[in-house]
């Protein structure tokens, strides 16, 4: 199997066709011919010479700006030559310098830093959705150099300690919420750009994205919470000890969220419980008072808007709530009593395996954890059970989700669902979880490259297995990656087109070779081996077992 490098390199010949010439007539020689600006633009990767000619005049300016420009073109279309696509990174930079920022302190400023010449040029040859961010707020540039974020992965803490500063500037509900979806997108930058120069792995990669979900989730819960307690008071009810306390409210994390391995495009998964249906709202006279089942049915439904709603400054996260009690036809928010009572007597086993990955991200966190030591049970299953149920339900699942991939044509291509992809791995690990929690309640660990290495210090899947699948797993969510951090879209599916296989090689830090159909063939390569290792290593564990 290929290793990949820590950088991706030029590709040979070009790096030879490059060598001795000097760019610069493109930006201080006049009445070039098309066929001049060819010799100067293609031998770094550039397959449209006349449009990034063009891009390059934009950028250029006054005669000032062009001077300064003309310094760091050669270092600048080095740079560009190493991304995966050297046409769309000078469209970005074009849109960049125009889109506001001082030209020629920007070029100067390049000048004296280039590894951030390098960061942009990246950036803007990697990812669109990236560039975006850099293009709507080109100050962010400076930001970047002054945090060097190439070097720093911030805690949980720490990102809620930026968060929380961020906020105290605002006193409106609504720019609150706006500063949230802001303090995402620079976070988002910040992660991707430690991903794509291939100084973070994948396991800091969905930690730190999950991180950012939780600190925002806590935060717009904490904001909305407050707008609606100035409205109708405080949530209130009667405890076992006959004391008026305040009701709390949980916010659960599900799936790859409350697994800590979120990706740049998923939805989060949520779940909503608070403590108690008994009581009402308590404050002044000014205040409407409300049930409590109002009051946190309004809650789930703020929250869900602030989460959801796109605004001019994005949005914060997609909200799935289909796996709530009743699914889409339930409340958006349960009491305890009646989400303990629904997974006792009417969950089903596709439930009992989501809620493997459950968690308390937000609001009143022993809520959360008392609702969950409560449906245990209802978790891990009856003791006598046969394990072939567990694999049956598997497989069904699995059956299901195979037949609308062949339809589509998919099945071998979809990162996530199809053949030997990730959610084979994830049935794999949580049908051994749930067959063997009784003997062993270790193995219910929410992270499934964690759950992995539990099975196999139990020696309930080979070690050769477990590093396999392991190293598997990480491929294929560091292909999701890259595939979803192109345009920020939650697509899993591995494009047709060889340059754009070739494109998502390079992302991943392949090398670039002869041409983008001896880059791809290289990646799809590695792609089938594992691929095929995972399926194998599924049929052996799940299929043959029934």
């Amino acid at each position: 199997m290929k290793k990949r490098s820590k950088q991706p390199e030029t590709r040979t010949s070009l790096l030879n066709k490059r060598s001795g010439i000097d760019p610069t007539p493109l930006l201080l020689s006049s009445n070039l011919s098309s066929e001049d600006v060819a010799r100067f633009l293609t031998p770094y990767g550039i397959e449209h010479p006349t449009q990034a000619d063009s891009n390059l005049q934009s950028m250029a300016g006054d005669p000032e700006e062009r001077r300064a420009l003309a310094v760091i073109l050669q270092e600048l279309l080095e740079a560009v030559c190493e991304t995966a696509d050297p046409d769309h990174a000078l469209n970005a930079w074009e849109q960049y310098v125009a889109s506001g920022i001082q030209r020629r302190t920007l070029f100067q400023f390049l000048a004296q830093a280039p590894r951030m010449l390098h960061l942009l040029c990246t950036i803007f040859g990697n990812s669109p959705a990236m560039a975006e961010t850099l293009i709507r707020d080109p100050m962010l540039l400076y930001w970047l150099a002054e945090e060097r974020v190439e070097l720093r992965c911030p805690t949980r803490k720490q990102r809620d300690r930026s968060l929380r500063e961020a906020l105290g500037t605002f006193r409106s509900y609504e720019l609150k919420y706006d500063a949230l979806r802001r303090f995402k997108r620079k976070e988002m930058l910040h992660i991707g750009i430690r991903d794509l120069l291939h100084v973070a792995d994948v396991l800091e990669t969905v930690s730190s994205l999950s991180d950012l979900a939780v600190v925002l989730i806590q935060a717009a819960y904490e904001i909305v919470n407050q707008e609606l307690s100035v409205q109708h008071g405080i949530p209130t009810h009667q405890n076992s000890h006959g004391d008026m306390v305040e009701t709390g409210f949980v916010v659960l994390g599900m799936g790859k969220l409350g697994g800590g391995e979120l990706n740049y495009s998923s939805d989060v998964d949520l779940v909503y419980v608070y403590e108690s249906s008994d009581g009402q709202t308590h404050g002044t006279s000014r205040e409407i008072c409300i049930s409590n089942e109002e009051y946190f049915e309004k809650l789930a439904r703020e929250l869900t808007h602030v989460l959801n709603d796109a605004t001019d400054e994005g949005t914060v996260f997609r909200v799935d709530l289909r796996l709530r009690p009743e699914g889409d036809v339930g409340s958006l928010a349960k009491s305890l009593d009646d989400s303990v009572r629904y997974y006792r007597t009417r969950g089903r086993d596709w439930e009992r395996m989501a809620f493997i990955k459950s968690y308390p991200i937000a609001g009143h966190k022993q809520v959360g954890r008392n609702f969950l030591r409560q449906i245990r049970t209802f978790i891990w299953g009856k003791k006598d059970a046969p394990p072939e149920l567990v694999i049956e339900t598997v497989q069904s699942l699995k059956a299901k989700i195979q037949k609308n991939l062949l339809q589509r044509g998919e099945e071998t291509r979809h990162v996530k669902l199809g053949v030997g992809g990730i959610r084979e791995v994830e049935f794999l690990v949580q049908a051994f979880q749930l067959n063997h929690v009784h003997q062993f309640p270790k193995v219910m660990e929410r992270n499934t490259l964690k759950a992995l290495n539990g099975l196999g210090e139990l020696n309930l899947l080979s070690r050769h297995s477990v590093k396999q699948l392991a190293i598997s797993y990480q491929f294929l969510r560091d292909l999701e990656h890259k595939l979803q951090m192109v345009n920020d879209l939650q697509t899993h599916v591995l494009p047709r087109d060889l340059k754009e296989i070739a494109k998502c090689a390079v992302r991943m830090g392949y090398d670039k070779g002869r041409n983008s159909s001896e880059t791809a063939q290289v990646f799809l390569d590695d792609y089938g081996l594992h691929t095929t290792e995972v399926h194998r290593i599924y049929r052996q564990s799940i299929l043959e077992r029934q």
